[in-house]
């Protein structure tokens, strides 16, 4: 952010202003310094939210204790609140901010956010010796990599019909590490070749039962991160082509306040907002006496609404564009800085129901990966959550260049032009609505085989349940039971026993 700040405030470091009345491609270009600069700034955010965001939410969620069960219910509902947060920041950002770079500068408007995260920063320092902290198991890929080349290697064995023979610590090896020990499952049985034993120890040879089960669970979840590549693509449109269309329509709010098209996803924030208060204040209450369960809905029902919510916005995106094209038509603009006679307000229904969407699936998918993910691999399980938000936007480049090219090939006008009032849109948006659809019908079919893991920390937290109870009762038992003193025994010592 120093040098995303630095760039649009330092004269060296940016472009020379355009002259008043030149075009826009005869404005003075970038120099080859400045570009570098300000692509590095760019980068290093990429590379530093992608290394925050999977581990700040995770020592979020690490901070309840499993075995309190006032904590452990808190937890169920830090995603949602986690979630908030982030989109409560998302607003100020796409209101306050944006006026401030429009209004009053880029400077300032970089530089605010700088500011706020420094303060971020000495906050999380100071707070640091008051987390609960887990030490670091090693890294997971290297894990799973070695439950991979295991099986590979060992592909012709056959694992025997009995666990026990496979192979795996004592339960005293994980409790000195602070870890749980998973018992051997079903799923994904070709991975207990690693486990067969061979008289090889290199852990390119031979992993433990548990070392396979967590591989197993990390890779169940792949198929789920595929279904979550989609919605994150149409999550883009509306920060890209939702606000093209903004740009064309009429941005008056009252006589004298024009809203910038940017803040449009201002909406998105705010119906997000009000969806998640809803949903953890009013809808799980009520749902959870009919399902008994904690969560309202199991976390693949929450996903799939928002999957089907995905396929109505872009249904309603259609029918928003064919209405601004037509009154296109009836009004003969076509050019392409035309203001259209019609209200930038049509536009928010799509932008609401992403929001109400966003709720569902961004927060499902959180929960999915972390819940799901085992003890040691928690972080790794919430970087599916940020994996899945990459590939969602390069596949939305990919769809939008592949669209706009195969549309205009043999003479034909194309779908997606610089000139929206000439472009095809509401194709595009239906052609995105089929591929939600498709995507959803995978998702069902992923979801119907899908099968959630056994939640050790409950069984342990059970188990320890039953052996404190256990421990209870015998006290009792002693207690209530007259215990001889040492005399007796003394005087039952020197009683001589009868002759036979």
């Amino acid at each position: 952010m120093c040098l995303l700040t630095l760039s649009v405030s330092l004269p060296s470091l940016r472009p020379p202003e355009c002259a008043p009345g030149i075009a826009d491609h005869n404005c003075p270009k970038a120099s080859t310094l400045q570009k570098g600069i300000f692509f590095l700034a760019l980068y290093i955010i990429a590379v530093g939210t992608g290394g925050t965001k999977p581990n700040i939410s995770t020592m979020g969620a690490d901070q309840f204790d499993e075995f309190e069960p006032k904590e452990r219910s808190y937890k169920l509902s830090f995603f949602n609140w986690w979630f908030f947060s982030i989109f409560l920041g998302t607003l100020f950002s796409n209101t306050f901010l944006i006026y401030i770079q429009d209004n009053v500068g880029w400077a300032v408007g970089y530089g605010l956010p700088t500011i706020g995260l420094g303060i971020s920063i000495f906050v999380f320092m100071v707070g640091t010796p008051l987390y609960r902290h887990k030490l670091p198991s090693g890294s997971p890929l290297t894990r799973m990599l070695q439950v991979y080349v295991a099986t590979f290697r060992k592909w012709k064995s056959c694992v025997p019909e009995d666990p026990k023979e496979l192979h795996e610590l004592s339960m005293e090896d994980y409790a000195c590490k602070g870890r749980n020990r998973i018992d051997r499952s079903t799923s994904l049985s070709f991975l207990d070749k690693a486990a067969i034993k061979t008289g090889q120890t290199s852990p390119w040879m031979l992993c433990t039962v548990t070392q396979v089960e967590e591989t197993k669970q990390m890779t169940k979840m792949i198929p789920i991160l595929i279904t979550t590549i989609m919605p994150s693509t149409l999550m883009i449109q509306s920060t890209t082509l939702f606000i093209k269309q903004g740009i064309t329509l009429d941005k008056r709010m009252g006589p004298h306040f024009d809203i910038p098209p940017a803040c449009l996803t201002a909406f998105v924030t705010i119906f997000m907002l009000i969806s998640i208060v809803v949903y953890d204040r009013v809808f799980v209450p009520v749902i959870r006496r009919y399902t008994k369960n904690p969560r309202g809905i199991t976390m693949l029902q929450r996903l799939g609404i928002g999957l089907v919510l995905h396929v109505i916005i872009m249904v309603t995106a259609c029918l928003a564009e064919r209405k601004r094209l037509s009154v296109a038509r009836e009004n003969g603009l076509f050019g392409q800085h035309d203001t259209l006679p019609l209200t930038i307000f049509i536009l928010l229904p799509q932008f609401a129901l992403t929001g109400v969407a966003d709720n569902f699936v961004d927060i499902a998918k959180m929960e999915i990966f972390y819940d799901q993910a085992p003890e040691g691999m928690k972080s790794l399980g919430t970087a599916y959550f940020t994996t899945s938000l990459g590939l969602g936007s390069f596949l939305s480049t990919v769809l939008l260049s592949a669209v706009a090219n195969i549309t205009q090939r043999h003479g034909h006008k194309g779908w997606i032009l610089n000139n929206l009032n000439t472009s095809r849109l509401d194709y595009y948006y239906v052609f995105l609505a089929i591929l939600s659809l498709l995507n959803f019908l995978f998702f069902v079919v992923v979801a119907k085989f899908y099968a959630y893991n056994v939640d050790v920390t409950q069984n342990k937290y059970g188990l320890e349940m039953i052996l404190a109870s256990t421990q209870e009762d015998n006290a009792k038992i002693r207690q209530s039971t007259p215990q001889p003193d040492a005399k007796s025994w003394e005087n039952k010592a020197v009683v001589p026993s009868a002759s036979p």
